[in-house]
């Protein structure tokens, strides 16, 4: 699992030839607030993202993704997506509420709809991520309770929303 929160756009524009610094994004714990994002983050806070605060991605499937394009797997830090899971179908948890639970409590969240990838894939992944990444590049998630998500271990309950 990887967590990550961002102050600012570290891809922003146009893709360029390298790699933005990613350091200072990677989290050991993320707050998370209800009807608010991930604290810390570009997109908390924000009503045109309030539905879509929080991203999940799996890492099983940049994972699929590297071996498909013949690459060495990719730090998941770089899809800039908030929350990395490992062994979880993550597109399965569009239109369903579900929990993580880090063993500090439950965090509540909605999935909504994908989370697209950007033309910057093919630069700080792979070229042909971009394209790769369409179908399962994660998951724009509403948080519906307050609590933490630790990096670690996590148990993962899916319901029907």
């Amino acid at each position: 699992m990887a967590l990550v929160a961002s102050p600012g756009h570290r891809y922003d524009g146009r893709p360029g030839t390298t790699t933005p610094e990613q350091a200072e994004d990677r989290r050991t714990e993320l707050e998370v607030r209800a009807g608010y994002g991930v604290v810390g983050d570009r997109y908390a806070g924000r009503p045109a993202h309030r539905d879509a605060s929080v991203t999940v991605v799996s890492a099983d499937a940049l994972d699929a993704l590297a071996a498909e394009l013949g690459v060495p797997p990719f730090d998941p830090v770089l899809a800039r997506r908030n929350v990395v899971l490992r062994g979880v179908d993550v597109d399965a948890l569009r239109g369903r509420e579900f929990s993580l639970d880090c063993g500090l409590g439950v965090v509540r969240l909605v999935g909504g709809r994908a989370a697209n990838p950007c033309r910057w894939m093919d630069v700080v992944l792979a070229p042909g991520a971009h394209r790769g990444m369409r179908g399962r590049g994660g998951v724009r998630c509403r948080p519906e309770s307050t609590g933490t998500i630790r990096l670690g271990p996590a148990e993962l309950c899916a319901t029907p929303v």
